[in-house]
């Protein structure tokens, strides 16, 4: 068993991984399954100690660890929490987690932190005050942070950017990494009747890190339209791994999450699901590095 320490400085390898769930602690540590890495969500192991921490600890002292932020809030106009950062801080000095990522949304109010990842304008105050916002993270935090690309269900009429160019600007103003989402990238195309093709044709792909896959529920909207909403619930769709091959064809093998956070299955079938990212980096990955070198 490999220490904590010799993991310090590990990357993680361009393989696929999945998020880590209580319901598969032991197994996990009992059979020491075949996986690029494990991924958690920030601000489920905030607290000082317990059982969660000391699986975490066993897990990551075997594996690569990649960290998921859900509560900084990075598109809110309000100041960071600091104590927030402080926690998360302390967290990436126990854990050495290969990456961490934030999402480009908003869930600060007044009243409080609520639940929901909630989308932002693409405007001139909206970049400035994220870009700030990712300044004063990496600074705090001493490291890079990847940004997720969202799902979304409506515009803003008063967006001046396009989601990709503004993400893009993002990136080049601040110097953070790119997290692409691909289930993300579906959902919001499909809901706001873009191109998902040519919205991965246009990424930043060489300032991706991490891609993550995910699954969505079709629901319809008052025209009757297709809306697809981002559960994380059920298996990866077809079209979505679709457009995952087509990404990776774009980006190389790059480490790839199946994220599955409500109705957890059975480890089997979660496993099962990153044997099949497994196939695609493999197959496709390498066309990807060829188009990066043309």
């Amino acid at each position: 068993m490999h220490s904590l320490q010799s993991l310090s400085a590990a990357t993680i390898p361009a393989r696929a991984g999945v998020g880590l769930k209580p319901e598969h602690y032991r197994i996990i540590l009992e059979t020491a399954p075949d996986l690029g890495f494990f991924e958690v969500h920030a601000e489920n192991y905030m607290g000082a100690g317990g059982p969660p921490h000391r699986y975490l600890a066993a897990i990551r002292e075997r594996y690569p660890l990649s960290l998921h932020g859900v509560g900084l809030s990075i598109g809110g106009d309000r100041p960071l929490d600091r104590d927030h950062l402080a926690r998360l801080k302390a967290l990436i000095t126990r854990y050495e987690p290969a990456l961490f990522s934030e999402h480009l949304a908003w869930s600060t109010h007044d009243a409080g932190f609520m639940d929901d990842l909630l989308p932002v304008p693409y405007t001139r105050e909206t970049l400035a005050r994220v870009c700030r916002h990712i300044d004063a993270v990496q600074e705090f935090l001493g490291r890079q942070m990847l940004l997720e690309n969202p799902s979304t269900y409506l515009a803003f009429v008063e967006s001046t950017y396009d989601e990709v160019d503004f993400i893009a600007e993002i990136a080049k103003r601040t110097g953070c990494g790119l997290l692409l989402d691909v289930n993300n990238v579906h959902v919001a195309c499909t809901n706001q009747q873009w191109d998902s093709i040519d919205y991965i044709d246009r990424f930043p792909f060489t300032l991706v890190q991490e891609i993550h896959l995910a699954g969505n529920a079709q629901e319809a909207d008052e025209k009757d339209r297709p809306l697809l909403i981002d559960t994380h619930d059920r298996p990866v769709s077809q079209i979505v791994w679709e457009l995952y091959v087509k990404t990776v064809s774009r980006t190389g093998a790059l480490p790839t999450l199946i994220e599955w956070d409500a109705d957890v299955p059975s480890w089997l079938e979660l496993k099962s699901e990153a044997d099949r990212a497994e196939i695609v980096l493999r197959d496709e990955g390498s066309k990807g590095r060829r188009h990066a070198v043309a």
